[in-house]
């Protein structure tokens, strides 16, 4: 097992399954730029051919239904949406199409596609460039959504999308690129809709996904330091989640903090926070709290993106507030979002 960057797991991921399948191919904006999609693509078009890798105009909706028909007649495509903001243009085909094939004719016809947008925040790129918006997909039923943390889950969960018969939203953050980690040679696959515990606990419970669950395994470290042990869930897929994972960890702790890098209202966080004090309020010792953005389009300035973004040191904020609610003795050093 080799130590690859997360960008590179993506890659290899691409290239086995374009090697494995000829059904697949990959088409989307800025495929045969040296920079567009990072190197999480770096010269696939080379290997493979501009025939399977399909450098498209800038349309994102004719684009995404494009792959949509083509996967309706067996193939599966992987559509590439280099800034999520921009993927908005294609909401029409993936929610009143994709999402709805399989139901409307009861499983006989599926949309074996894979939805990839890539999340670009941070870098002074303002509120156009810097939105993730993947609850406005955990919404829809039809659609699968994971947001992979690791480069292991990152190959893993790419294939284990193509590989799925249903449309899934791949959602990958730039901010991650560079993040290393140990990944199979071989093509594996990760189960969509199982978490992963990063680091057992006994005193919270962290829950987060994407660069969140990053910051929140910083958090911990911070917070061992202090004689605060907390268990840090990473739920890789936000539809399905894994709530039998999530409700074991409560009913353990006692506590849950939810950290999501997206807005406050409406958003993933405050669906698990709502299914938790639905089906588990009686294990709970404390208010449960969200670290979110908040509820205001991403600023350009550096210094107002230092406080805008979530950071390890707001996750502990919150957790040192939940367990002061308990009686616990936590020394406050930080405000909590």
């Amino acid at each position: 097992m080799r130590t690859l960057t997360y960008a590179a797991a993506i890659r290899e991921a691409f290239a086995q399954l374009l090697s494995s399948d000829p059904r697949v191919f990959v088409i989307g904006q800025g495929l045969w730029s040296p920079w567009y999609v990072g190197s999480s693509m770096k010269d696939i078009d080379v290997e493979f051919g501009r025939e399977r890798i399909i450098d498209s105009p800038v349309s994102e909706n004719a684009t995404t239904g494009a792959a949509i028909g083509a996967a309706l007649a067996g193939m599966r495509p992987i559509v590439v949406h280099p800034r999520m903001d921009f993927m908005l243009l294609a909401v029409d085909p993936i929610v009143n199409q994709a999402a709805n094939w399989s139901y409307m004719f009861a499983g006989r016809a599926g949309v074996p596609i894979v939805i990839r947008p890539i999340i670009n925040r941070g870098g002074e790129q303002a509120a156009q460039h810097s939105q993730a918006v993947q609850a406005f997909f955990t919404h829809v039923p039809g659609l699968k959504v994971v947001m992979p943390s690791t480069p292991h889950d990152a190959k893993g969960l790419l294939v284990a999308a193509v590989q799925d018969g249903n449309p899934v939203m791949y959602i990958d953050d730039r901010w991650l690129y560079e993040e290393t980690g140990a990944v199979p040679e071989e093509m594996y696959s990760v189960p969509i809709g199982r978490g992963a515990i990063r680091r057992p606990g006994a005193d919270v419970t962290i829950v987060a996904s994407s660069y969140a669950a990053v910051q929140a395994v910083a958090a911990a470290r911070m917070l061992e330091a202090e004689g605060i042990d907390a268990e840090v869930i990473d739920l890789r897929s936000l539809k399905p989640w894994d709530r039998e994972m999530v409700f074991a960890s409560v009913a353990k702790t006692q506590r849950l903090v939810i950290a999501d890098g997206a807005w406050h209202s409406g958003g993933v966080a405050a669906e698990i926070a709502a299914t938790v004090a639905e089906e588990a309020f009686d294990c709970l010792a404390a208010p449960i709290r969200r670290v979110t953005l908040p509820d205001t389009p991403a600023p350009m300035s550096k210094a107002l993106e230092d406080a805008y973004y979530v950071r390890a040191h707001h996750i502990a904020a919150a957790v040192r507030q939940t367990l002061s609610r308990t009686g616990l003795s936590v020394q406050m050093n930080h405000g909590s979002r």
